[in-house]
């Protein structure tokens, strides 16, 4: 038996189809399980910077298929411009490097 699809203005679509969707339509994407913690601290540092990125809590049964479709990074994970940052660590990682807000400028996260 397959995976339920999502139905999402009214298409059918699977879990692992949405998320590269999602990927692809938006400029920052946030990835996470409900109420995670880590996520709302991924959401703090990039409203602190000027980025509002699409947040997207996943159901149980399509956090697996939804985290492999993501590049198996686990959850949360962040996508800035269709690349794979990572979780929090990745993020955090790139703003002491100085890379966070030029990436999220090409992107078209931020405004100029």
């Amino acid at each position: 038996m397959g995976a339920a699809a999502l139905s999402i203005d009214g298409a059918e679509e699977a879990p692992e189809e949405r998320v590269g969707r999602l990927i692809q339509e938006n400029p920052a994407v946030i990835f996470s399980r409900r109420g995670c913690c880590m996520s709302h601290v991924m959401k703090r540092l990039l409203a602190a910077v000027g980025a509002h990125p699409a947040a997207i809590e996943l159901e149980e049964a399509d956090e697996e298929k939804a985290a492999a479709a993501a590049g198996g990074s686990g959850l949360p994970t962040l996508f800035v411009g269709g690349v794979a940052v990572g979780g929090l660590e990745g993020l955090v990682g790139l703003h002491l490097r100085d890379h966070l807000v030029p990436m999220l400028r090409e992107a078209g996260a931020l405004r100029s």
